[in-house]
């Protein structure tokens, strides 16, 4: 399980971005792969999962 913070997440549009801990990589999240509903600067746990363009965060929650 991975650490991050909310940088961004639109909730009209459903997806966002989740700015990992300890390193600049950034994850796509959409709002199919949420647990808890997350706003900007939400600091969250989440898993990774291979999708079409890379890697998405998914089973997002409020950590």
């Amino acid at each position: 399980m991975s650490t991050g913070k909310v940088k961004f997440f639109n909730d009209s549009k459903g997806y966002g971005f989740i700015k990992e801990d300890g390193s600049e990589k950034e994850y796509f999240v959409h709002v199919s792969g949420l647990i808890d509903e997350i706003r900007q600067d939400d600091e969250v746990t989440f898993e990774l999962r291979e999708g079409k363009r890379g890697l998405n965060a998914v089973d997002v929650k409020l950590a």
